[in-house]
C-alpha cells in the first residue's frame, strides 16, 4: 500500500530576537534596531526589517553597522524572554501535531499529515498557527507547506516576512528547476562556487548531472543534491534527537583579519553555546575551535579538561584562548564554529541549541551544529552538507 502523501511545514519567526524587542517597547517599533552590543567591539546578532534596509547584518562589527546606519538603536540580548516565548510557541505547535522538529527559538518543521484536530489541509493548518503566533505573542511568523522538509524550507522563505506558500507535488520539480543552487538551503557558498564552475547554476543544471558524477563531485553528500534537484527529501521530522555536542558556526559576509573582531566573534559564539549548556544542564569538558579560512581550508584546535565546565567565563575563556594560539593569522578567516562536547553524565535529552548564524541574519540553531549527510555522518554545513 502506497504511504500517504505527507504534508510538512516549515515555521519560521520573522525577525525573531529584533522583533520581541519591538514587541516588548514600543518606542522601538518602527526604528532601526539591532540586538548585540554598541561597544567597540561589539558584534551585531541580530537585525531588525529596518535596519536591514540600511544594509545592516548580523556578524557585522558594531561598529561598521553604525556608519551604515547613524540612528541604530542598539538592545542588548534578553535570552531568557526569547525561550519563553518559543516555548509559548512550541505549545501550540504541538496543540496540531506531536510531530513537531524543533530547528531553533524561533524555526521548526511540523509533520500534520495525521494533524491533532483533523483539519483537511497543510495549509489551512498553517493559516491558523500563524493566526494564533500572533494573537497570543504579538509576533509574526512565516510559514512554507509542501510534501518534505526540503520544499516546505523553501516555500517559508519565498514569502517572509509574515507570508505563507505551498509548493505541491505537481509544482516541486519546476520550482526546484528555476532556482539558483545558492539558494538552496544546504549549499553554502563553497559548494555554490564548485557547482558554478562545473557549469551548475541552477536546480535543472544539477537535476542534469548523473548521480554518479555528483558522488564523485561531492561526496555522501551528492545523493542528496540528486535527490533535491528532483524536489525529493524523504528525512523525517524528527521530535525529539539526542545530542552529542552543542555548537555554534558561522560563515561570515567578508572575510576576518583583525584580531579583535575574531576575539569578538568567538567570545559571541561561545556564550550562545554556554547558554544551551547551561538550560539543559549539560556541561562538557571539551570546547573546540572550528576555523575555515578564506581558502577553505579548515583547522580545529580543542581543548579538554577532567571536570565539566561549571561558567560561562570557563567556556568563553578558553574558546579564546585557543583563538589566540593562532595568532598571528597566517590569512583571513571566512568562518568560525565554537563546540562543546564529552559531556558529563547523561544529558542528552533534546533540546533546543541556540546559536549565531550570521548566513541567515538571525539566531538559529540547526544549521551551525555539524550537519548530518544522508548517511548520518557528519560534514560541513557550509560546504556540502545537507539541511537539516
Amino acid at each position: 500500500m502506497t504511504p500517504p502523501l505527507r504534508k510538512i511545514i516549515h515555521v519560521d519567526q520573522d525577525a525573531f530576537y529584533a522583533s520581541v524587542e519591538q514587541h516588548d517597547d514600543p518606542l522601538l517599533k518602527g526604528r532601526p534596531l539591532a540586538v548585540g552590543g554598541s561597544r567597540e567591539r561589539g558584534v551585531v546578532a541580530a537585525a531588525s526589517y529596518e535596519a536591514r534596509a540600511f544594509g545592516v547584518r548580523s556578524a557585522m562589527p558594531s561598529r561598521t553597522a553604525l556608519r551604515l546606519c547613524p540612528d541604530l538603536v542598539f538592545v542588548p540580548p534578553r535570552f531568557d524572554r526569547y525561550r519563553d516565548i518559543s516555548q509559548r510557541i512550541r505549545g501550540i505547535f504541538l496543540e496540531y501535531t506531536p510531530l513537531v522538529e524543533p530547528l531553533s527559538l524561533d524555526e521548526a518543521y511540523l509533520d500534520v499529515t495525521e494533524n491533532l484536530k483533523g483539519m483537511p489541509t497543510a495549509n489551512g493548518i498553517a493559516r491558523e498557527i500563524r493566526a494564533r503566533i500572533l494573537e497570543e505573542t504579538g509576533l509574526t511568523a512565516s510559514a512554507g507547506v509542501s510534501y518534505n522538509k526540503f520544499l516546505a524550507k523553501l516555500a517559508s522563505d519565498h514569502r517572509k516576512p509574515n507570508g505563507q506558500f505551498v509548493i505541491t507535488p505537481e509544482m516541486g520539480p519546476d520550482f526546484v528547476a528555476d532556482l539558483d543552487v545558492g539558494r538552496f538551503h544546504g549549499i553554502g557558498p563553497a559548494t555554490a562556487a564548485k557547482m558554478n564552475g562545473l557549469g551548475i547554476r541552477t536546480g535543472r543544471d544539477l537535476r542534469e548531472q548523473p548521480l554518479a558524477f555528483l558522488q564523485a563531485q561531492f561526496g555522501k553528500a551528492g545523493a542528496h543534491f540528486h535527490a533535491i534537484s528532483h524536489g525529493e527529501d524523504d528525512r523525517p521530522v524528527v521530535p525529539d534527537r539526542p545530542r552529542k555536542s552543542s555548537g555554534s558556526e558561522t560563515t561570515y559576509p567578508r572575510d576576518l583579519s583583525d584580531p579583535h573582531e575574531i576575539e569578538a566573534a568567538v567570545e559571541a559564539l561561545a556564550v550562545e553555546v554556554w547558554e544551551w549548556c547551561e538550560k539543559h544542564g549539560a556541561p562538557g569538558r571539551t570546547v573546540t575551535l572550528k576555523v575555515k579560512w578564506a581558502d577553505f581550508q579548515q583547522i580545529t584546535r580543542s581543548r579538554s579538561s577532567a571536570e565539566p565546565a561549571q561558567s560561562r567565563a570557563a567556556v568563553v575563556g578558553t574558546a579564546i584562548d585557543l583563538a589566540r594560539s593562532l595568532f598571528p593569522l597566517p590569512k583571513k578567516v571566512r568562518l568560525l564554529g565554537v563546540t562543546v562536547s564529552n559531556f558529563d553524565g547523561d544529558h542528552l535529552a533534546s533540546g533546543i541549541q541556540m546559536a549565531f548564524d550570521f548566513r541567515h541574519d538571525e539566531l538559529l540553531d540547526r544549521k551551525n551544529e555539524p550537519s548530518q549527510l544522508p548517511d548520518g555522518t557528519c560534514g560541513d554545513a557550509d560546504d556540502a552538507a545537507p539541511p537539516d
